[in-house]
C-alpha cells in the first residue's frame, strides 16, 4: 500500500497511539489532504481536548460536522482538486447516547422515560465505556448518513483507543448477559423467574446505595424493552465498518521509548483480533543531515583539530555534533524499522522530522502533508 491510498481510496481512517505523540495533528493533516485532493473530508475526534480544533484554527468544535470554509485551507499551497470539502467534529457522548435513544425508541414516551431517568442521566456520560461505543454510533452515524468519502478519527490514547475498538462486543455481550435479561423482564415475569441469588444481591445493593438508585437502575433497564435488537444490529454493523477493506488503521507514534512500547501493544492486540495496521507514521524524528557515516564524520573532525586553527576547532565542533544527529537518526530508524517489521513488513513507514515551530494553523498543517506524502514517494 502507498500512503496516498489512505486519502485517495479508502473511506475509513482510524487513528491510533498514545498521548504526546502528534495523533490528532497527523488526523487532521489526512482529512486536509483528502480534501485538498477533491474529497469530502471529515475529521473527528473523541480527545476532549481542544487540540483538533487548535490546529484547524476553529473557535470550538461540536457533536455535528462543521464544514470549514475552504477559503481557509484551500489557497494554501498548489493542486488543489475542485469538489473537496473539509469538515470536523468533537464527540459529545451524552448527546450521541440521546440521539440513539431516542431513534431505536418504539415511541417518543418510550424515549421519554429512558432519557427522564436518573440513572440514565448520571451514568449516560460517565458509565466505562461509554465514550467508547458512542465514538461507534457516531462513526455509523457518518458512515451511512453523512455525505463523506473520507472520515478520519482520531482516537484517545492508545489503551482507550482499544476499548474504542472493541466497543460493539462489549454492548453485544452486556445485551446477551442473564442478568441484563431478567432485568429487561416485565415485574411479574421477574419475580417468577429471577433467582433468589438475583433478588437477594438487589436487596443487599439497594441497603448500601438507598432502594431508590435500585428502583431507577431496573426501571432504566426495562425501559429499554424492545430496543436491545436495534442496538445489536448497530453493533454489528459497526463491527463490519471495521473489517471492511475500506478501514485503514494508522499507528500514530514517536522515536520515544515508551511511544513504540505502546505502539507495539497496540499492534500485537490489533493483531489478536484479526486486523492490521496500514501506515506507522512516525513524528519528531531526528533529520539524517546527509549520507556521511558518523564514523566518517568524526574522522573529519579529528583532522580539522590537527590543522590547529581556532576556525578548524570550531567547525570540528560542529563535525562531531553533526555525527552526534546522524548517529541518534540512524539508531531511531533502525528501532522503527525493527517496529515495522514486527507490526508487518508490508506495513508503510512515514517520517515526519522535527519542526521549528508548534502545528496551529492550515498552513502548518499543509507544510506536515508535505512532508508526510513527498517523503514517502522519494522513498
Amino acid at each position: 500500500m502507498r500512503i496516498d491510498e489512505l486519502v485517495d481510496d479508502r473511506r475509513v481512517v482510524i487513528c491510533c497511539g498514545t498521548g504526546g505523540v502528534g495523533k490528532t495533528t497527523t488526523a487532521a493533516v489526512l482529512a486536509l489532504e483528502g480534501a485538498r485532493r477533491g474529497r469530502k473530508a471529515c475529521v473527528v475526534t473523541i480527545d476532549p481536548a481542544r487540540r483538533l480544533a487548535d490546529a484547524l484554527g476553529i473557535e470550538r468544535l461540536t457533536n455535528d460536522p462543521t464544514e470549514i470554509d475552504p477559503k481557509l485551507w484551500s489557497d494554501i499551497g498548489a493542486d488543489v482538486v475542485p469538489g473537496g470539502r473539509l469538515s470536523a467534529m468533537m464527540l459529545d457522548t451524552k448527546s450521541t447516547f440521546d440521539l440513539l435513544v431516542t431513534r431505536n425508541a418504539s415511541s417518543p414516551e418510550q424515549a421519554r422515560r429512558i432519557l427522564e431517568n436518573t440513572f440514565y442521566r448520571n451514568v449516560s456520560g460517565a458509565l466505562g465505556g461509554t465514550q467508547e461505543y458512542m465514538a461507534m454510533e457516531k462513526l455509523h452515524e457518518l458512515h451511512d448518513e453523512g455525505d463523506f468519502d473520507l472520515i478520519v478519527v482520531d482516537t484517545p490514547p492508545t489503551r482507550h483507543a482499544l476499548d474504542f475498538l472493541d466497543a460493539p462486543q462489549r454492548l453485544t455481550r452486556l445485551l446477551d448477559n442473564r442478568v441484563f435479561r431478567l432485568l429487561m423482564m416485565p415485574t411479574r415475569a421477574y419475580l417468577r423467574v429471577a433467582s433468589v441469588a438475583v433478588q437477594t444481591f438487589l436487596r443487599t445493593v439497594s441497603r448500601v446505595v438507598g432502594s431508590e438508585v435500585i428502583e431507577d437502575v431496573v426501571a432504566f433497564f426495562r425501559a429499554f424493552e424492545g430496543m436491545e435488537d436495534g442496538f445489536r444490529e448497530r453493533a454489528a454493523v459497526v463491527g463490519e465498518i471495521l473489517t471492511d477493506p475500506a478501514t485503514a488503521f494508522v499507528l500514530v507514534t514517536s522515536p520515544r521509548r515508551d511511544a513504540m512500547q505502546e505502539a507495539t501493544f497496540f499492534a500485537d492486540r490489533l493483531a489478536e483480533a484479526g486486523q492490521s495496521v496500514q501506515s506507522l507514521i512516525v513524528n519528531r524524528v531526528h533529520p539524517s543531515f546527509g549520507d556521511e557515516t558518523p564514523a566518517g564524520l568524526r574522522a573529519a573532525a579529528d583532522t580539522l583539530r590537527h590543522a590547529g586553527s581556532e576556525p578548524a576547532t570550531r567547525l570540528a565542533a560542529l563535525y562531531d555534533s553533526l555525527a552526534d544527529f546522524r548517529e541518534i537518526a540512524t539508531l531511531e530508524r533502525e528501532h522503527l524499522e525493527a517496529l515495522r517489521a514486527r507490526i508487518g513488513g508490508d506495513t508503510v513507514l512515514a517520517y515526519i522530522p522535527y519542526l521549528a515551530h508548534d502545528v496551529h494553523d492550515f498552513a502548518t498543517l499543509h507544510e506536515v502533508g508535505e512532508l508526510l506524502f513527498d517523503t514517502i514517494s522519494a522513498r
